[in-house]
């Protein structure tokens, strides 16, 4: 199981990237959103993957303290979600805002905004 989701948080990143690198804005967006995601994934799994385990053990398993699970990695992969979907809806308003301003989704375009005409 970990090293499926090895390979799927590398191929989120690898997407990612290749999705950053494109010429369209819209695209570089999306590889933005990917990485997020993977970056997620990355902090989730890094807690340790237990399937189908309680989240509270009883006392007389594990002796006299109550063992629980780690919620630090669920607390940063929620605080992460929240904060990419605000970089997410600031990128996009960045990418309307272009849009408008030149009227192509392409990097290139910019160059002929410092142009008087």
């Amino acid at each position: 199981m970990e090293t499926l989701i090895a390979i799927l948080i590398g191929t989120l990143f690898a997407g990612g990237i290749y999705c950053m690198l494109r010429r369209s804005i819209m695209k570089v967006v999306i590889g933005l959103m990917l990485l997020s995601q993977a970056a997620n994934l990355l902090v989730f799994t890094s807690g340790g993957l237990t399937a189908q385990g309680p989240v509270f053990l009883s006392s007389a398993e594990t002796g006299s303290t109550l063992a629980q699970a780690d919620p630090l990695p669920q607390a940063l992969v929620l605080t992460a979600i929240v904060i990419g979907f605000g970089v997410i809806i600031f990128s996009l308003s960045l990418l309307l805002k272009a849009h408008q301003a030149v009227g192509s989704d392409d990097i290139n375009a910019f160059n002929k905004t410092d142009q008087v005409s």
